[in-house]
């Protein structure tokens, strides 16, 4: 989609005329009107409603007004702003399959940087998204997951497992198992114990809202312990007795012939030791 195509829908969207927009562009209506068509051909929704009382904004086309602001927001950055902030700085785009490893991708970040001077960093929190396939169409420099990576175009290193404790607050006056759901792997672990609870939350893989959740409301689940460790030494938390830990796999993933891979796996590897 041409930028001026969406220059010339906001300035209808402000003017409030195809008339007033053509003027203020100087340039045709006909112009105008041929630009506002590539967007409705694309996007197979009209823009805006034209009749008596003037020109306005579809329902399709107040949702899309946003969107064509930020993208020429994110356009203008890139080509002015961009170049300036990026010299001499390596890009990294990091991301995580289950959001158990949001607080690691950080601390990575973080390391990262301390060893190979400032990033031009990007951590992608969308946990929908398929990592591995997102690291081989090069949408992602590197990911975590749980998963083996089968892909031939990506490369895998298998890290230390990660450990999951079961823990549960103190005191609660009406517990409840929360459920991360993590995978096949974690759902198998975690079935008893589920079954065993009074009641269940779901949170979907957020982890750091599942925990604050269980912190203050009371009640039992599986958390990672790097992200648990300061809570079980101030006894907001305690292990449940006599229960197994779970062993979460855990893969990076980079493209094949990657320079920045071996960097990523050594500040890895170095954070995971303490754990």
């Amino acid at each position: 989609m041409q930028l001026k195509a969406l220059e010339t829908f906001l300035c209808v969207a402000e003017t409030g005329g195809f008339h007033a927009a053509a003027r203020k562009l100087n340039v045709t209506q006909t112009a105008v009107s041929a630009r506002i068509r590539l967007i409705e051909e694309e996007t197979g929704k009209p823009l805006f409603t034209r009749g008596a009382g003037g020109t306005g904004l579809t329902d399709f086309g107040r949702q899309f007004r946003p969107y064509a602001e930020q993208m020429l927001s994110l356009w203008s950055f890139a080509a002015r702003d961009l170049p300036m902030q990026t010299q001499n700085r390596v890009a990294l785009r990091l991301g995580a399959q289950l959001s158990i490893w949001d607080p690691l991708l950080v601390d990575l970040a973080i390391q990262f940087e301390n060893r190979l001077g400032q990033l031009l960093l990007t951590l992608n929190f969308d946990h929908d998204l398929n990592m591995v396939d997102a690291v081989a169409t090069h949408v992602l420099d590197a990911a975590l997951t749980h998963e083996h990576p089968k892909d031939p175009r990506v490369q895998s290193n298998e890290l230390s497992a990660e450990r999951l404790i079961l823990v549960e607050t103190p005191t609660a006056d009406d517990p409840v198992f929360v459920n991360l759901e993590l995978g096949e792997l974690y759902q198998d672990h975690v079935r008893t114990t589920a079954r065993q609870a009074r009641g269940q939350t779901v949170f979907l893989g957020n982890c750091l809202m599942a925990l604050r959740y269980l912190l203050q409301r009371g009640g039992t689940g599986y958390f990672p312990e790097f992200v648990i460790r300061d809570h079980l030494s101030n006894g907001d938390l305690i292990p449940v007795v006599g229960a197994i830990d779970l062993m979460l796999p855990l893969y990076l993933v980079t493209r094949k012939g990657t320079a920045t891979s071996s960097d990523v796996l050594t500040c890895l590897t170095d954070l995971r030791e303490p754990y």
